[in-house]
């Protein structure tokens, strides 16, 4: 299988984009959906950033280098990726900062007009992150966290709900909704949309405007390459601007931040989405990984990271191994991922690393491979197969110090 790997990557269009990212030598990276590489171009931008920008510009930068419209400047190079419009897509704070201002902000749209709608919809096994954030909501007494399993999600959507809360991808399995049909559904049902992109952006397309989309969110720091703990990012379809009240009513959203006024107007449009004072070094590092993953295209990409995880599939066969999949076996159902159950997958993963195949593993059982396609080769593909058919032929997993439990899995 190597050799068709080689065969393979001497005919990938995306294979030089490689070497705009900084790998390390003897390491095979799996885990860039869950933190992307760095792109090579990020700390000559840093540089700039800290020693010109912050050390000699200091703070006419805010007008001389526009960082008081780097949010929407980052947010509106993200805006094509997802299908929206520039405006309609603004960088800021976290996931989870997000995630809290957009499900308030929906359920404040719902409350007068439509019988005082409470209850979000969402799924057992969403991202935790966001069902944290709706049972806080819940806690004070706002809203009301109603799960239920994926195939009955439709059935689920009546004149209670306010919110539809799902994650485009699964983090853990992979599998990946219909977006299109389910917020259709919602909207039959009187409900919004929130869909959480972290999965999905910069490995696939996705089309946020095409499928009548309410909110979305998204983090910098996977596909898009932007650096751990990377600004996240907020989409507001445009039709929902005037009538969107978020509850952190920071000075970045006021419509006149600098007028230093004693009572709080929102600002005009997606602005009104920002909170505090925008992180100018985070979303630096960001928009260059952004820059990247536009210059290569998503529907190249996407074709890439089909291309990758079956070759990959092929491999495991070649060598025998028959592991339980737990991510779609159609490559068109799925993200740019592959997930296997096995009782051992913590210490599998651990020998993998000890190896330099670098996956990481979902509890309870889990062992998750990521297909970043901007800077993987078939080769890889090959080579990782092999060290994992090794390390399960040999009972390599087995050592003691690979079940030893770290704070990060």
């Amino acid at each position: 299988m190597l050799d068709k790997a080689r065969e393979l990557d001497a005919g990938d269009p995306l294979g030089h984009y490689r070497e705009r990212f900084a790998l390390p030598e003897g390491v095979i990276y799996l885990d860039g959906n869950s933190l992307g590489a760095l792109p090579k171009a990020t700390p000559a931008r840093m540089e700039q950033v800290i020693r010109s920008e912050w050390g000699e510009g200091l703070i006419r930068s805010w007008n001389t280098a526009d960082w008081i419209g780097a949010a929407r400047r980052v947010g509106g190079k993200i805006a094509p990726l997802i299908g929206a419009q520039p405006h309609e897509v603004v960088a800021a704070d976290s996931t989870s900062v997000n995630l809290f201002k957009l499900i308030a902000a929906a359920l404040d749209m719902r409350r007068e007009g439509h019988g005082g709608r409470k209850v979000i919809l969402s799924e057992p096994g969403n991202f935790p992150t966001d069902l944290y954030m709706i049972q806080g909501l819940e806690r004070q007494g706002l809203a009301k966290r109603r799960l239920v399993d994926r195939c009955n999600l439709e059935e689920a959507l009546d004149s209670e709900v306010a919110l539809l809360l799902l994650t485009h991808v699964h983090y853990k399995s992979g599998a990946m909704h219909d977006m299109a049909a389910l917020t259709k559904a919602a909207h039959d049902a009187g409900a919004l949309v929130l869909w959480d992109l972290s999965h999905s952006c910069g490995a696939l397309p996705v089309d946020l405007n095409a499928a009548k989309a309410d909110f979305a969110v998204g983090c910098g720091y996977k596909y898009l390459n932007g650096g751990p703990g990377s600004p996240a990012y907020a989409f507001v379809a445009e039709r929902h601007h005037a009538a969107l009240h978020q509850p952190l009513t920071g000075w970045f959203g006021h419509a006149a931040p600098f007028a230093f006024s004693d009572d709080y107007v929102a600002a005009p449009g997606i602005d009104r989405l920002l909170c505090g004072t925008s992180p100018i070094l985070g979303l630096a590092a960001l928009e260059v990984g952004v820059e990247l993953l536009a210059e290569i295209g998503i529907e190249p990409l996407h074709a890439k990271s089909r291309a990758l995880s079956e070759f990959f599939l092929v491999c495991l066969g070649e060598w025998g191994l028959d592991l339980e999949l737990v991510s779609p076996l159609d490559s068109a159902q799925r993200g740019s991922q592959l997930s296997f159950r096995h009782e051992n997958a913590y210490a599998i993963c651990q020998a993998l690393i000890a190896r330099g195949v670098i996956g990481d593993f979902r509890d309870p059982d889990i062992l998750r491979l990521g297909f970043a396609p901007a800077y993987l080769r078939f080769e890889d593909m090959a080579e990782a197969a092999r060290h994992l058919s090794e390390v399960l032929h040999m009972g390599e997993w087995n050592r003691p110090e690979f079940s030893q439990r770290a704070a990060v899995t």
